[in-house]
Order: structure tokens, then sequence, then C-alpha cells
């Protein structure tokens, strides 16, 4: 009988913790982070001797705005790398950075002075520069803190900037390093130019939207003659020349989306694969420009595309022969401008129409006019054939507005001053209408390149710029890995490991086809192009440029001191030259540099030249996003190969893009946005980080409301799993050697063994999803639901067992291990852990993950309880049935029967089955199950039949066994009865 002056509950051994369930993270997080300034985390790990260097080389965000979610992830990912490898034995070194200069932050200060309506230009260079300066200050300062809150570890008081007087100096060093190996270069080539902003751009700093654009079809008169008399008698003529006098006045029709581009265009040129045709007009319906008796030729897959664009019907054309390439050849043609009253004979001269590799059949008309000032394919081919002077035209000016004095269009502009549709287009297609030179317009919607700063449309621009050629062999004597810097980079790309793997493809193909690097930009706020031209001489002449070391050490300490303003005081030309060369013989070059050159130096001025830097200036990883391939991980290979010959990075890691929960891109137009201050104001930067983890960052990652609260309940579920640990662990020796505990509990150490070695891989793989997954499904499947659900009856009920004591440290084991895995991803809540285990000492980011001795790898062990494990999960579905069926409404009250063959039953005959099925009995049978014996479809030859357990529920632990109430404690089994003594 019972005794029923006994609480029981009173008796057992609950986990005890002070570890709240509820996080508490928004309010409790800047709690640690204060803490961990206190204790100097990151700089107390710089002092450890003796440990491997790792760094990861952060790539500078733009000190512009607000933190967005990319960043976060991008933030989140880089600080998972480093301490997950500083806790793995390494010296991880991390040196957050900013890029200080450029267009976004000249941009800023532009609209701010537009706002007061002050003119840029009225404003003294280097005051301008200094608001720049002061205005990128301000939000390095925002963002430190905001990245600080994201809990990311670093050298937080020494950043790098590279408006850092030393930055800007050793960024004009490494220009100065292509001056001085003959891979700078002065020409004139079409580049992305921005009308807006007007200066060149980089591919990198372009985005592409769609946009509607006219399109026209244009026709040009075929204009070359045939041998002989203008009129020639045709009865004398070869029929090699009657075909060639059928062609005369006939009309080659292309097709553009850039009508702006026709008063620039010197050629046109055909494929001399595709199939032509002469074409003659029949009829025509009313508004059309086409006439009754006009020929012509036309890509034959084109052609009833074209005249349908020209509203005629089949019946209105007719094909009148093919039309080979060799009758092409030769041909000169007139443009539709030509001879027009007031064009003063701009468009009068012929045109040049030869073949070209680029022409297809598969859009437009078979044609392509050639602007060679507007576009790279044309520029190339002219370049080749060396006839660039003949073709390059300079009509569009820096704003997008032709030239003054260009006949019917001058002063017109392509974008109007806030970025939309001018009159030039508009002023060209009128032109050609009233000079009879269109066959039909229309519109399209096409993708289309725009500024990723103003958000304008831009062009391509034929304008002097600076380059450094990538194919011009590299006077330095670094050429173990290629003479170009095209040959390096290639060459290094296949020295580097890429993850994902196909990163490595994508800038390798970037690679092989781009063209010389633009250096150049016309703007104030940046490093300028610290070199002189020779006054009078030729951009290809040997003595354009001055090439003087003594000069540039004196430019170089000038920056050292003052930084690149020291460029644009009065007097600088003089100050840099005299004594060495006559000033008044040079002129100084006041553009600025690409900004991605500046940040594609950053490995020289942080890597190289700082204490904590490398040994080699060599990265362990760089790691950014996609677009990064085209932007810093690109000009930093570019950069490094031409100066070092190799590539600043050993692995370059590359995360996707954030989209919202439907897998758009995130706008605040669209209002999908998930802004991380939000985020942490709600859950907490932990959050945040786990989300970080749990997403496989190598594509495209979604996030937003729901998926939150997904990422919210795994973190309550783990944070569960750690209470109970802290709650029913103990510390200290194990009550006896790991070789004489329980199996479980063995098992349970070989399965730590084995993750121990997982989690190293996976992070050493950057593979924090595969980390992650690991961890939680090992707290949540393998011990919330498997070790736990077993042993908390022994935790609870037993008295001061071995089986109790080896339980709870085991536990320890666990929470120690845990907690280090996942210190990486979860820093303060694996904090908080820590510190409730340590009794308030210390930090676990000042630990490393626990080495696991060998012993406890058992496979032989391992392979027994995967027996046990399905068969105890056999049995879990049999009593599962019976619960739903309400015949139980515990597995306490159960009692069943298992069959299983000859080999299992021996595997079972060890164990206490019962405790491992959380059963108060349980049967194992040699044998084949009855039928309607309960069975798993992947489990064969396991059986299981129900039984009610036998004899009376025990008060303290709940078992039903014969032996409750037999006991000197009433009410209880007799292994309670010993723990109450």
């Amino acid at each position: 009988m019972s005794d029923q002056s006994i609480d029981y509950k009173d008796t057992l051994n609950l986990p005890e913790t002070d570890f709240p369930m509820r996080a508490g993270l928004p309010k409790r997080e800047p709690e640690w982070l204060k803490r961990w300034e206190e204790l100097k985390v990151y700089h107390t790990l710089r002092d450890a001797k003796g440990r491997e260097p790792f760094t990861l080389h952060d790539g500078p965000p733009y000190a512009n705005g607000h933190l967005h979610i990319g960043h976060a992830l991008n933030k989140t990912i880089k600080d998972i790398i480093v301490r997950s490898h500083q806790m793995m034995g390494h010296d991880a070194r991390y040196i957050p950075g900013w890029d200080c200069h450029g267009l976004p932050i000249e941009w800023k200060i532009e609209e701010q002075y537009r706002k007061k309506g002050k003119n840029k230009d009225a404003v003294p260079i280097n005051e301008f520069r200094a608001e720049c300066r002061k205005f990128a200050e301000g939000w390095v300062d925002i963002q430190r803190d905001e990245f600080k809150r994201l809990g990311i570890t670093g050298n937080w008081d020494k950043p790098y900037l590279t408006m850092d007087f030393h930055a800007e100096r050793v960024i004009a060093e490494e220009f100065m390093k292509f001056l001085m190996n003959g891979t700078l270069y002065q020409g004139s080539k079409p580049v992305m130019w921005s009308p807006i902003e007007q200066t060149a751009l980089a591919e990198a700093e372009v985005e592409y939207h769609d946009k509607d654009s006219f399109t026209i079809w244009v026709k040009f008169r075929v204009a070359g003659q045939v041998p002989g008399d203008k009129t020639p008698d045709l009865t004398k003529l070869t029929s090699a020349d009657m075909r060639a006098h059928e062609l005369q006045n006939a009309f080659v029709v292309i097709w553009t989306t850039t009508p702006w581009t026709m008063p620039s265009n010197k050629a046109v040129v055909y494929g001399e694969s595709i199939a032509y045709g002469l074409y003659e007009i029949t009829g025509t319906p009313d508004e059309c420009w086409a006439k009754v008796g006009e020929r012509y030729l036309l890509a034959d897959n084109l052609a009833a595309d074209v005249f349908k664009r020209a509203r005629l019907e089949e019946g209105q054309y007719t094909r009148l022969r093919d039309v080979s390439a060799e009758e092409l050849k030769g041909l000169a043609l007139s443009h539709p401008l030509a001879g027009a009253e007031g064009g003063n004979g701009e468009w009068d001269d012929l045109r040049d129409f030869r073949a070209a590799e680029f022409v297809t059949d598969t859009e437009g008309t078979g044609f392509v006019h050639c602007a060679p000032s507007h576009g790279m394919e044309e520029y190339e081919l002219y370049r080749d054939l060396n006839m660039l002077n003949q073709v390059i035209t300079y009509n569009v000016m820096d704003d997008g507005s032709f030239r003054q004095d260009l006949p019917f269009f001058g002063g017109k502009y392509i974008l109007s001053r806030k970025g939309g549709e001018g009159d030039a287009n508009t002023a060209v297609i009128n032109k050609l209408v009233e000079e009879g030179g269109l066959l039909a317009r229309g519109k399209i919607k096409h993708s289309y390149p725009h500024s990723w700063r103003s958000k304008a449309p831009v062009i391509y621009r034929n304008t002097p710029q600076w380059f450094a050629a990538i194919d011009k062999p590299v006077g330095d004597g670094l050429d173990t890995h290629g003479t170009t810097i095209r040959e390096r980079a290639l060459t290094e790309i296949d020295n580097v490991k890429w993850t994902p793997q196909s990163g490595r493809n994508r800038l390798h193909s970037m690679m092989e086809s781009r063209p010389d690097w633009v250096l150049s930009r016309q703007r104030a706020w940046g490093v300028p192009l610290t070199c002189f031209t020779k006054k009078g001489a030729l951009p290809t002449d040997e003595e354009f440029l001055l090439r003087n070391e003594e000069v540039n050490r004196r430019i170089a300490d000038a920056f050292e001191a003052e930084g690149a303003d020291a460029w644009y005081e009065d007097g600088a030309k003089e100050r840099f030259l005299s004594g060495i060369v006559n000033p008044e013989d040079y002129d100084q070059v006041m553009d600025i540099l690409d900004v991605w050159f500046d940040s594609g130096s950053t490995h020289a001025f942080t890597l190289r030249d700082r204490e904590d830097g490398t040994e080699d200036g060599i990265a362990d990883v760089y790691m950014e996003g996609t677009d990064q391939h085209r932007g810093w991980f690109h000009s930093s290979l570019l950069q490094s190969v031409g100066t070092t010959g190799r590539a600043p990075y050993r692995n370059v890691v590359t995360h996707g893009m954030t989209l919202d929960e439907k897998g758009f891109k995130q706008s605040k137009s669209l209002g999908n946005i998930t802004p991380p201050e939000d985020v942490i104001k709600q859950y907490g930067a932990d959050i945040l980080r786990l989300w970080v983890a749990q997403t496989d960052y190598t594509a495209d990652q979604r996030i937003g409301p729901e998926i939150l609260k997904g990422v919210a309940d795994s973190y309550r579920r783990l944070r569960n799993t750690f209470r109970f640990l802290l709650g029913s662990r103990v510390e200290g020796s194990p009550a006896v050697d790991v070789a004489e505990m329980p199996e479980l509990e063995r098992w349970v150490l070989h399965r730590l063994a084995e993750l121990d070695a997982e989690v190293r891989a996976g992070y050493g793989a950057f593979n924090f999803q595969g980390v992650f997954q690991a961890i939680f499904n090992f707290a949540t499947v393998e011990l919330s639901a498997f070790y736990f659900d077993i042993r908390k009856d022994a935790l609870y009920c037993d008295g001061d067992t071995a089986r109790r004591r080896a339980c709870r440290h085991v536990l320890d084991l666990i929470l120690e291990r845990l907690n280090t895995w996942l210190a990486p991803i979860l820093v303060f809540t694996m904090e908080e852990v820590y510190l409730e285990r340590s009794g308030g000492e210390g930090s676990v980011h000042l630990i490393d993950i626990p080495e696991t001795p060998e012993a406890w790898k058992d496979d032989a062990l391992a392979a027994k309880w995967s027996t046990i494990r399905k068969v105890r999960r056999v049995v879990t579905g049999a009593l599962e049935v019976e619960r739903r069926e309400k015949t139980i409404g515990a597995s306490l009250e159960a009692a069943p029967t298992v069959y299983v063959d000859g080999d299992t039953a021996a595997v079972l005959a060890d164990t206490a089955f019962d405790d491992i099925c959380i059963t108060s009995d349980i049967t194992v049978t040699e044998g084949t199950a009855p039928d309607g014996a309960f069975a798993l479809d992947d489990t064969a030859g396991i059986g299981v039949t129900f039984s009610q357990a036998e004899g009376e529920k025990c008060q303290r632990c709940w078992k039903i066994l014969p032996d409750v109430g037999s006991h000197a404690h009433g009410g209880v089994c007799g292994r309670c009865n010993d723990a109450l003594g």
C-alpha cells in the first residue's frame, strides 16, 4: 500500500538550473557584447603563441547608409568562418574594412549641394573632398556599431579604411607599379559611361533592368559602281556585271535599339555564312515607308519579320534571287543622311561595308550598323584593321549631349537630367523619316545597363581613358605564372580553392574574355592617377608617360603624411617634379582611380603592411556575394597578379543573394525587405545568425516572417536541450572508467567522436549548413528523442548508482561539445550556456573545441546499437497504435512481446530492453511473429504483439511492476525503495 504522507515528486532528482526557458535575446545580447569588450576577447586571443595563423580578408562595404540583410548574411558567414577556425586551434584574424572613396559617397555630397543650390564645381576640390571624408567617417562609425550588434568579432578598434593616409599611399604605389611595369596606357575606346554621373563605370558598377527603347530599321543605299560608264550599256555587260548592277541603289537594312548612335555610323557589316536575298517591293499599304520597285538586301531568315514590321504583307514583296557574300564584298553604302540639306557634308562619305564574325541572323536584319565609338565589337573590329582613325567620332559629350556643332542634333540629350528619355532619339528618328531613311520603327522592352548608384541608364561612349593592358607582357620579371596579366590570372584561378566550385568557372570565363581594365574615373573623391604626361607627345610615344622612381617616392611620402589631398594642392606639380624634370614640360593627370582598384589593392596595406596581417601577404579566405566575381574577387586578382604575379587569396567562398519568402528580390518599393535591425529587435541577433547557419548560403537564400518563425522554433528546441543538460549533468571525473560505463553511454561517446570529426570537417570546408544540421539532428533526434528519453528514468529515479553517475558525466561531456560546436554560430546563447556551466567565469569564445579521445570511437558498438534502435522503432510504432486507440495512455502501461531472428535476439539479450523501449516489461522471443503482429515495411523480420503490464503502478517512477507495495516505502518499486534509503 502507498504511503499517503510522502509526496514522491519531491524525492525525484529533477533538473535544476537557472538557465531560463525564455531567452530574452534582444535585451540580454547587449550585456554580453559589453562583457566581451571588457574581457577584450578578440585581442586576448591574439596573445596566444604557437598557433597557426588564419586570415579572412574582409571585402569592404561602402561607408554609405545603414546595413541591409545582405550585409548581415555576409558578415555572419565571415564571423562563423573566423570563430570556427579560432576554436579549431588557429590564430584566426579578422580586420574589418571599409571602402571610403568613390561615387556612392561623392553622389551623396552632391545631393546635399543640390538641395542647397550649391555648385560642386565652385567649391575648392579639397574642401569638397573633406566633406566626402567626413561623411564616410560618420557612416563607418554607424556601420561598425551595427556590425558589432550582430555579434561579429574582429579588430574593430583598428579597421582598415581606404581613405587612411597610409592606405592612400599604398593604393598610389600599387598604381605606380602598373605605370612602371609598362601595362598602363591612355587609349580612346568605348567604355560604359554614365551621362548623369559624367564618369566611366566598371562592369561591376552596372546592373541590368528592363527598359523601353526605340527600335528602328534604317535603309543604307548601295552606292558602289559597276566598272565602266555610270550608265552602262546593259547589252554589253557580263552576267557577273549584270548581277552587280541589280544591286545598285538597293537598300541594305540595319536594325538598332539606339537611334542616337546613327549620327556616329561609319560602317555596316554582314556575316559571310548568312544566306541573303534580294527582295523587291511589289505593292504597299497605306502609311508605309517602302515604295513599289524598291529593292532590299536582307537575311533570308529575317526578311519576313522585317517586312511585317514595315507593314507589308505576303504578296507585296518578292524574292528575286540569292545574294552571295562574294557579291557583298567590296560594295560601299551611303548613309541615310548623306546629302541632307544643312548637313554640311557630315555624312556624305561612303560607309565601309565588310564581313564580321559577330553578325548573326537570329535577330534584326542580318546586317549590323557600326558606330565604333559606341560599341566594343565594332571598335575591336576596326582596331584590328588599323582603321580606328577613319571610324572614331566624338559626337557625344560628357553629359550625354551631342556636340553643339553637330548638324541637326547639336545640344540634344540622350538622357534627361533626371535619367529619363532625352530628346536625341526622337530628333534622330524624325530626321531619318524626313530624309526617307527609315523602313520601320517601333519600341522594345529589353534588359539594359544602368548605373547601380544613380539607377539611370548608361551608354557606351568613346572617350580618352587610362587602361591597364592585360595582354601586354608585364615588365616586372615575375613570370612564374605567365607574362601577361590575363595569363597570370587564369593560372592563379586554378591555384585557388573555390566554394562552390562553380565560382571558379564563372571567374575563369570572365577573365578569358574581359577587355583591358579601365582605371580612370572623371570624379573628385578618390586616389588620383599619380602620373604625368609629356606635353606635345602622343599616347603612343615612349616619352608620353613620365616614369621616374624618385618622383614616385616623393608622391608616396606626401600621401603618407597628408593623404591624397596633396595631389590637389596648389603647386603640386612643381612640388613633385622640380629638381628632377622641368614641371613646365608635363601635364598632371587629374582623373581618379576606379574604386575597384582601391578595394582590389586592400591586400597590400592590410595583409602585407599590418602587424596582424600575413607573412606572405596572401589571405586564407576571401568571402563575398556572387556578384563579386565581377567585382572584388575580380579586381583583387587583376591588381595582385599585375603587381605580385599571384592571387591574394587561397580560398574564395561565395554566397548568393537574399530574397523574400516568395523568391523575389527585396526592395523598398515592394515592401518586402527584412531589415536586420527589425529582426534583432524582435528575436535577437542569434536568431538571425541561426537563419544564416540553416540556409545553403552558396545559393540564393530566402527570409521573411514565416521563415524566421521556423528558425525561432529550431532555436527553442535547441535551448530546451541545453536547459535539460545544464540541469542534469555534473562536472568531474566519471564514477567509472569509460570502458566500464553502460553501453548506452559508450554509444553516446562514440557518436560524439563521430560528430566531432564531422563538425571540424564541415567548418573547415565552410559547410555551416551541414555542421548545424548534424548537430541539430543529434540534439533533437538522438539525444532528446532517444538518449534523454531513455535516461530520464535513471536520472530522476535512481539513487547514487553507477548508471546515474555515468549518465550525468556523459551529459556534461555532451554539453561541453555542443557548447563549443555551436559557439561560432549562436555566439550569445552559447556564452550564456558557458557562463551557467562555469559559474560565471571566462568566455566560451576564449577556448577551443575540446579534443575527443580516440578511445571513444567504437564501430562495433555502434553497429550493435543500430540494430537495437531499429528494433526499438518497431516497438515504439506498435505502442503508438495502442495509444491512439486509447488502450494505454503511456508506454509504461505496456509489456509487449518482440519477435526477432536469432542474431537480433543475441544482440538484445544483454540489454535492459524494457528501459530502452520505456516499457514496464518486455519479452524478446526468437522466431516468427504471429499473424496480426505489428511490423514496419522497412524492418523485415521484426514483429510486436501488445500486452498490458502486470502489477501495480509505482508512485515514484510510474512503472507497473509486480513488486510495488512490497517494500519498506509503500507504493514504490524495489529500485525506488533503495533510492529512498
